[in-house]
């Protein structure tokens, strides 16, 4: 396993054990959300997360961190949306499955990360937060332009794609967090 996998691991490590717990205060409450809805989420949070980096100050105190993990979890959310669209499961998913669910949609995504990695050489080691959140700003904004042409694409990965590609840009944000300033 690589130094990446392994951190990569510790991240979502804790993201998971947020969304469990949160699970225990809300259960799947989010089932009622469109992907549509999961997108504008997301958006909120990295706006926010834009906004600190750029003022330098915050008013409210959750951190920036926490915002990534936020938007880990809600991608995570939004896979699991996209999977089960179509299908009349309900809201209420127990834990055990709704578990299982989260760990598949890891697993798909560390997949990704290692062959992108693989083919990228770890580029992402370079690059700074502020363009980290750039990125996943501006797979936002092709999601939502997706999202307008009913989920079609003519060339573009369609959306499950954007949301992987936020998610690991989002644990990138956390490994490099350790390391380097906003």
């Amino acid at each position: 396993m690589s130094q990446t996998e392994k951190e990569y691991q510790a991240i979502i490590s804790r993201c998971k054990t947020l969304f469990l717990k949160k699970n225990q205060d809300y259960g799947t409450s989010w089932r009622i959300m469109r992907l549509p809805s999961i997108t504008d989420q997301i958006f909120i949070k990295a706006s926010r997360i834009r906004n600190i980096q750029e003022k330098g100050v915050q008013m409210v105190e959750d951190s920036i961190e926490s915002e990534f993990i936020g938007i880990i979890n809600y991608c995570v959310i939004a896979i699991i949306q996209a999977k089960m669209e179509g299908q009349d499961i309900g809201i209420d998913l127990n834990i055990k499955e709704l578990e299982k669910l989260y760990e598949e949609a890891i697993f798909e995504n560390l997949t990704l990360l290692s062959q992108k990695n693989h083919d990228y050489d770890e580029a992402w080691r370079t690059m700074r937060i502020s363009s980290i959140t750039d990125i996943i700003l501006m797979k936002i904004h092709r999601l939502k332009q997706i999202e307008n042409n009913n989920g079609k694409t003519v060339v573009s990965e369609g959306i499950e794609a954007n949301y992987r590609d936020m998610l690991n840009y989002s644990v990138f944000a956390l490994i490099l967090g350790t390391s380097q300033a906003n």
